[in-house]
């Protein structure tokens, strides 16, 4: 499995932000809440992006939760696949599609490469930028994520489009440690289809990334389930 491990990193007050215990009932409770259609607030590393996302399974994703991402999460929106999916879709990488100098030579800090592929929009829906509209257009990934190989994705989706889609790591957590791959793994060990919704949590003051203790705050104010990666990470070895 790539990727180490770390102690966490200090908040302004010296003391640790993230636990180094795994947590299995949040990894449960995480499983329960996304059956039910709740999101979870997922921090992956602090030697990695450090970042806190809400996730979402793709089903689940109404207009409201759309808004939800938008005002309180702040990031950008986007739709994870797992590899099987997206290759049914014949979706690429986007690095390996594009010709152009600014696609090569990435210098990621966290990773080795971007997930990210396409961007679409439903042929239902008009800008594609809408609540509504990125609402249909989540949804009908997610009911053709149950059965990629029955659909044919240039007649239902359109690009380019105001929905960013992830493609996962052919091995999943085995080969990357990434918010994508965390949010798929979560769904298939709920039994959910291979299709969730990603948004960074940003800090509304500083335009940071939220600290790992607001994330948590949040969590709690709103009654959602808040895990670490190493949660995940644990509970699926």
């Amino acid at each position: 499995m790539t990727g180490n491990w770390t102690e966490p990193r200090p908040n302004t007050d010296g003391q640790p932000e993230v636990s180094t215990s795994v947590d299995n009932s949040a990894f449960e409770e995480a499983l329960e809440a996304l059956r039910a259609g709740d999101p979870v607030l997922v921090h992956d590393a602090a030697d990695r992006e450090g970042e806190t996302d809400l996730i979402y399974h793709a089903d689940a994703v109404t207009p409201d939760a759309v808004a939800r991402m938008r005002n309180d999460a702040g990031g950008l929106i986007c739709t994870a696949l797992d590899h099987e999916t997206a290759e049914a879709f014949d979706l690429p990488f986007l690095t390996e599609e594009l010709d152009h100098p600014a696609a090569s030579d990435h210098d990621l800090g966290y990773d080795e490469r971007s997930s990210f592929s396409l961007t679409v929009n439903h042929r239902d829906t008009y800008t594609g930028v809408t609540d509504k509209d990125r609402s249909r257009t989540i949804q009908a990934l997610g009911e053709a994520a149950t059965s990629p190989t029955d659909v044919t994705f240039a007649e239902e989706f359109r690009v380019p489009g105001h929905v960013h889609l992830l493609k996962a790591a052919p091995e999943l957590l085995a080969q990357r440690e990434g918010h994508t791959e965390l949010g798929i793994a979560l769904a298939k060990a709920a039994d959910l289809s291979p299709a969730v919704v990603v948004c960074e949590m940003l800090d509304g003051e500083t335009g940071e990334e939220r600290s790992p203790v607001d994330a948590r705050a949040y969590a709690r104010r709103n009654g959602f389930t808040y895990l670490e990666g190493k949660d995940v990470l644990a509970n699926l070895s």
